[in-house]
């Protein structure tokens, strides 16, 4: 028999201690309810009701019964929630992959937004470049992750894409710092440092084809994993880069200039693979990404960029590019 569903149909008989009105606030016809409570009591091996021509009443078993039947069937309402939220992706553990230049103030707005969605759900974080969320993905390693295009995304499934157009980094006493905006083609001569191509080779070969084309050839590529690096060798003269801006309000010894007609876009968008083995909230991640992504992506003020070159020695910060 379905103990549950008897259970309930007991409660309510309880609850009205009549049977044609527990018949009519269940639906259903008061002889099929009555026969229902009679393979209940059977089943228990007890009478649940004393049934009289003045009334029905709780036999004592009922009244034992009762308030075990209401906390089994809050229970049962319990799991079935339970079970809800862990199908809509809202408990356990995330496991995601972002890239390691993602700033701090992105990281933050992530966790933040994707606990306000679903506050019972872990995310675990890792930063991990595109190359390796793609095997860790394939792996099962990750469950989502946030990947530069372009990709190979055959076995993937991908989320809405966040554009971010990038601008030039530069020596603060540079003269092309003085500039509104900087073409590729003034970058003529300088040695360029950029992340490794491991890491994104569809994006990294995407630069370097834009700016042959814009009619930038480095005069030598320099590789920098770590964004501080990156500043470093650009403050040394080591080169220019490309970046979203956020370094130059970070470190006074850098400038950020816009690129002309925007000719370099970095575009990110979150994938996880296919199939019913798909985490269920990697979607919703890979939406509040893409949303916090574009929200934080803001063009230095020029005047940020204006200030003069500070000789003074101090320690280098924690800058995420």
């Amino acid at each position: 028999m379905d103990l549950l569903r008897h259970l309930r149909l007991f409660v309510t008989v309880a609850d009205e201690l009549h049977f044609s009105r527990a018949a009519e606030r269940l639906g259903m016809a008061q002889p099929p309810l009555s026969q229902a409570i009679r393979r209940l009591e059977e089943e228990l091996g007890a009478e649940l009701f004393d049934r009289s021509q003045r009334g029905v009443r709780l036999s004592a078993a009922g009244t034992a019964l009762l308030e075990e039947a209401h906390d089994l069937l809050a229970r049962e309402k319990r799991l079935r929630a339970l079970a809800h939220r862990a199908a809509d992706g809202g408990l356990g553990t995330l496991r995601a992959g972002v890239p390691p230049d993602t700033t701090a103030a992105v990281l933050s707005a992530l966790l933040s937004a994707c606990a306000e969605h679903a506050p019972e759900l872990s995310v675990d974080l890792q930063e991990v470049t595109t190359v390796e969320q793609l095997r860790l993905l394939a792996s099962g390693g990750l469950d989502v992750g946030l990947v530069h295009h372009p990709v190979d995304a055959t076995e993937l499934r991908l989320g809405p894409v966040a554009s971010l157009d990038l601008g030039v980094v530069l020596p603060r006493t540079s003269p092309l710092a003085r500039l509104p905006e900087v073409t590729l083609g003034d970058l003529s001569g300088h040695d360029l440092v950029l992340f490794p191509r491991a890491h994104a080779p569809g994006w990294h070969d995407h630069i370097l084809d834009v700016c042959r084309t814009e009619g930038f050839v480095p005069g030598r590529l320099r590789h920098a994993s770590n964004p501080e690096f990156l500043l470093a060798l650009v403050t040394a003269g080591h080169g220019v880069a490309f970046d979203q801006g956020p370094a130059a309000r970070k470190e006074p010894r850098v400038a950020w200039s816009p690129l002309a007609g925007r000719p370099l876009t970095v575009r990110i968008s979150g994938a996880w693979p296919t199939g019913r083995g798909a985490h269920p909230a990697a979607r919703r991640f890979a939406g509040l990404a893409a949303d916090v992504l574009t929200r934080h992506h803001t063009t230095p003020r020029r005047e940020a960029t204006a200030r003069p070159p500070d000789d003074t020695p101090r320690p280098w910060s924690v800058v995420y590019g």
